[in-house]
């Protein structure tokens, strides 16, 4: 039986250090927004303003977080219902 609770923790914890890394790259590196868009997703979008701030920040912090949060759980609950044959 997977710890559920403690399993949340630990990655609501590594997303918030994953994403304060990638938000910092992209302040301090300009071109890695466009350059990830074109190379990694093979899509080339226009990404409008790049508009960072602290507000910005934590919205997307809040929202990188509920979004793994949702995933874990979500992986964590079949995990817990699928039964050993």
């Amino acid at each position: 039986m997977m710890n559920t609770k403690r399993l949340l923790k630990a990655s609501s914890a590594w997303i918030s250090i994953v994403y304060a890394i990638c938000y910092i790259g992209v302040a301090v590196f300009d071109g890695i927004r466009p350059g990830f868009m074109r190379y990694a997703l093979h899509a080339q979008v226009d990404m409008g303003r790049n508009i960072l701030g602290f507000g910005m920040f934590l919205s997307g912090l809040v929202i990188w977080n509920v979004i793994a949060l949702i995933a874990v759980w979500l992986f964590a609950t079949l995990w817990n219902a699928v039964k050993d044959d």
